[in-house]
């Protein structure tokens, strides 16, 4: 089953139903395929936005904070520090220039005034279906070509591939309906 020459040793998920169906083995030629595979089409899949920010002197950084907050409008600090996983100084770097340039405003909690919540301007949210726009384009060209069997694997293996924190927090974050 070896793929390339690769010697590899076989590695991935074995699945055998009861009517003795194939095995699924990925040699390591396979999965470094597939990881550079992933490695190419991120960055097709940033390459859009990243031409739409560099006008504006902005990076992914900003690109994330400002999809995140779209999809939770109200999110804490607190809350963009565990989903992004960056430290403070540098979301808090991101944010300090968001909120200057008038696409993030940050408001004081009602219940605990220590907490921040933020919310896209309307220029925010304006970037932000740029940006969205662009790589919802870019997606559906590809869920098209691959097809509806193709899609369920690809985010069957995404969401295999997240951490179970990061798991639950995508999981809430599309059960939320945001």
């Amino acid at each position: 089953m070896s793929e390339g020459g690769s010697r590899g040793r076989s590695m991935g998920r074995s699945s055998q139903g009861y009517g003795g169906e194939s095995l699924l083995f990925l040699t390591d030629e396979q999965l470094r395929q597939g990881i550079e595979a992933m490695f190419f089409a991120y960055r097709g899949f940033t390459a859009d936005p990243d031409r739409i920010l560099a006008q504006m002197s902005y990076g992914r950084a900003h690109h994330r904070a400002i999809h995140f907050i779209n999809r939770a409008p109200g999110t804490t600090v607190n809350n963009m520090l565990t989903i992004l996983g960056v430290t403070k100084q540098s979301l808090n770097r991101v944010l300090r220039t968001l909120i200057s340039d008038g696409l993030v405003e940050s408001r004081v909690g009602v219940t605990d005034k220590r907490e921040r919540h933020l919310h896209l301007t309307e220029a925010g949210r304006q970037l932000e279906a740029k940006l969205s726009d662009a790589q919802r384009a870019r997606m559906r060209a590809a869920y098209k070509d691959a097809g509806p069997e193709a899609v369920q694997g690809f985010k069957k293996v995404l969401e295999a591939m997240m951490d179970a924190d990061m798991r639950r927090a995508y999981i809430n974050l599309r059960e939320s309906g945001s």
